[in-house]
């Protein structure tokens, strides 16, 4: 799990790529070998320069050129007069698009989709539906097939982000805020809403870059286990999609169609069990409700704090007095939402492996894949962790999918499939220590109880002079149905 969501504290570092490097998502943010002059990863903003030095807004004016400075003043105006939640999403969007715009470390630029993109996203959908109808008792979840560009994915998921990223956002403004005596906080009015207005835009920077980064990364809207985009679309981005498979020696088709598979399945879930997305999202929601913050070290930081003296305040923030401390409250809702996505994942690998696996040659490899990119926390899942402040557990995935693929076995799919029709029903994470114990429990019976309800309404207590009567009565009853 990550312990500094939002960049507070030393930021997170970055997976190594394949040359053994750190990976840098922000284009010279940090990593163990960051500036710890700038806790927040308020790095140079897209178009607008180079690295910050000592001044966190050297990354603004450090080596803009004189024309760029008004436009510079102007975006601090923003900035500063903001007044909406606790995320610009105005700015997160802009430096998003701006971070897509860029275009992906290897030089690959975005571009529109093309007709013909469009037509091979929409048959291969078509096709991976008809493949999951014989694997599910889920019907076909995804109404319309889509192809976009990144930037069109950046705009599509934003409402979802948003939902995700404002309990934290607002849980950790609130901590922050809570530790200023009452007098000074009605002295300081001023100041603390410009420090709101600043923090809602350094958060909105910080996650415009993350979900700008992600969107050269993910194939679809369902990457993470948690459904992004609207109900019911079930889109691929055709030009990650052709950078996942290009190193893989597997043909562009079969890529295509086992990615169209995931996506479909998970709109199949996510469209098909209506309690799903409430109950993900409440988690995270669970989650934000846990998050405490180090408030000593933050009293201890305002109470000596030198107003003409700002690198104070950034030796604080490098000792992580914003910290979160991980409460009783939080690890619960961080291990629910864990193991319901792991769930998630783990349904959708074992429906589509059994789907691919007598049709496509390159199914086994495909699945590793994927399963590699997670287990090697993959940008999904550090992005996830950069913007909700937790992480997936890849072990978890394997476990799901272990289970999921051994109640096939045993219930057949029908079986397999009724489980989510609650979330009581649904495996604990201790199932998922032991897969088999869960699969070869007996599956409580309900149809007594439901008889007796139903009697109950139907037949008042006068009506029942006596047990034998009742007994004769209940036979009759049954008879008949």
């Amino acid at each position: 799990m990550s312990d500094t969501p939002f960049g507070f504290g030393l930021p997170p570092e970055e997976p190594e790529d394949g040359d053994g490097k750190k990976k840098d998502p922000a284009g010279g943010g940090q990593g163990s070998g960051g500036d710890p002059s700038n806790p927040f990863g308020f790095g140079s903003l897209p178009g607008m320069g180079g690295p910050g030095g000592d001044n966190p807004f050297a990354a603004m004016f450090g080596s803009m050129n004189p024309n760029d400075l008004g436009a510079a003043f102007q975006q601090l105006g923003q900035m500063l007069s903001y007044e909406g939640g606790p995320v610009n999403w105005d700015m997160a969007k802009d430096i998003a698009r701006q971070t897509v715009a860029q275009g992906t470390s290897d030089g690959t630029k975005d571009s529109s989709v093309s007709p013909g993109e469009r037509s091979a996203v929409e048959e291969a959908v078509r096709l991976a539906d008809h493949w999951l109808d014989g694997v599910t008792s889920l019907p076909s979840g995804a109404t319309t097939a889509v192809a976009w560009s990144r930037a069109e994915w950046v705009e599509a998921t934003l409402p979802a982000w948003k939902q995700l990223v404002d309990p934290v956002a607002e849980r950790v403004g609130a901590a922050m805020g809570d530790v200023l005596p009452e007098e000074m906080q009605a002295m300081a009015g001023p100041l603390i809403g410009m420090m709101r207005s600043m923090g809602g835009a350094m958060f909105g920077q910080q996650i415009g870059q993350a979900i700008g980064v992600l969107a050269g990364e993910v194939t679809g809207s369902t990457d993470i286990g948690l459904p992004l985009g609207p109900a019911g679309k079930a889109a691929l981005l055709p030009l990650n999609v052709a950078a996942f498979g290009k190193d893989l020696s597997v043909d562009e088709n079969e890529v295509r169609l086992y990615l169209a598979l995931r996506e479909a399945a998970h709109q199949r879930l996510f469209a098909h069990v209506p309690w799903l997305r409430s109950h993900l999202f409440g988690a995270v929601e669970g989650y934000a409700r846990g998050i405490t913050v180090d408030t000593s070290k933050l009293e201890e930081a305002v109470g000596g704090l030198d107003p003409s003296n700002p690198e104070q305040l950034q030796e604080a923030l490098q000792q992580g007095m914003f910290q979160p401390e991980e409460t009783p409250a939080q690890k619960a809702a961080l291990a629910r939402l864990e193991t319901a996505l792991a769930l998630v994942e783990g349904w959708v690998d074992a429906v589509v492996h059994e789907a691919a696996k007598p049709r496509l040659t390159s199914a086994d490899a495909l699945r590793e894949t994927l399963r590699r990119r997670r287990a090697s926390g993959g940008p999904a899942e550090q992005t996830f962790a950069t913007l909700v402040g937790m992480q997936l557990r890849p072990r978890r995935l394997r476990d799901a999918a272990r289970l999921w693929a051994s109640l096939t076995d045993a219930r057949g799919h029908e079986g397999r499939d009724g489980l989510w029709e609650h979330p009581d029903m649904l495996p604990t994470a201790d199932d998922l220590d032991d897969p088999d114990g869960f699969v070869h429990r007996e599956q409580m019976d309900f149809s007594e109880l439901d008889k007796m309800l139903g009697e109950a309404a139907g037949n008042p207590s006068e009506q029942k002079p006596n047990l034998k009567k009742d007994d004769e009565g209940d036979k009759g009853d049954e008879g008949a149905k």
